[in-house]
């Protein structure tokens, strides 16, 4: 059976895009504002993130602030691999999240570090394992988009 967002569903997506207030219960405060209860509210993103409809929930961390490096990967992995390559990589804790593209570099990643130092001998593991060559990608530059996507 298909999971449909309804109505309820769509304000929870809204209203959570634009964050959570930082109180002793910022559940039962955004369960306040959206008029309902913080159980119906916990229950409706556990059933968003059961169906796929959110791939995740929780906070986005400026983690270069803590000494940490994102760094965008990429790599060719022959089609007759893909499967084996991305699992490879996905085993990987260092691997926040991964896309398959129609490129030549058909497979890109975020590698999330604790140290800087650590980019590099994470990047020779993960390319010894999954048989490929990992190229990275390192931010120049950070962009604030604001990014809303209205449900």
């Amino acid at each position: 059976m298909t999971f449909v967002p309804d109505a309820l569903d769509r304000r929870i997506i809204n209203t959570l895009q634009h964050g959570l207030a930082l109180t002793q219960r910022p559940y039962a405060d955004a369960a306040e504002a959206l008029q309902v209860d913080e159980a119906t509210l916990l229950a409706r993103l556990q059933a968003l993130l059961d169906a796929g409809i959110l791939s995740r929930f929780g906070p986005l961390y400026q983690i270069e602030r803590a000494g940490g490096r994102f760094v965008l990967c990429a790599c060719h992995a022959p089609e007759d691999r893909l499967d084996a390559v991305i699992d490879a990589i996905n085993a990987h804790p260092e691997v926040a999240h991964h896309y398959a593209r129609s490129h030549h570099l058909n497979l890109w990643f975020v590698l999330a570090v604790q140290r800087a130092e650590d980019v590099s001998p994470a990047l020779q593991r993960i390319g010894r394992d999954a048989g490929v060559e990992i190229l990275p990608f390192p931010k120049e530059r950070e962009y604030f988009v604001n990014l809303y996507l209205p449900a």
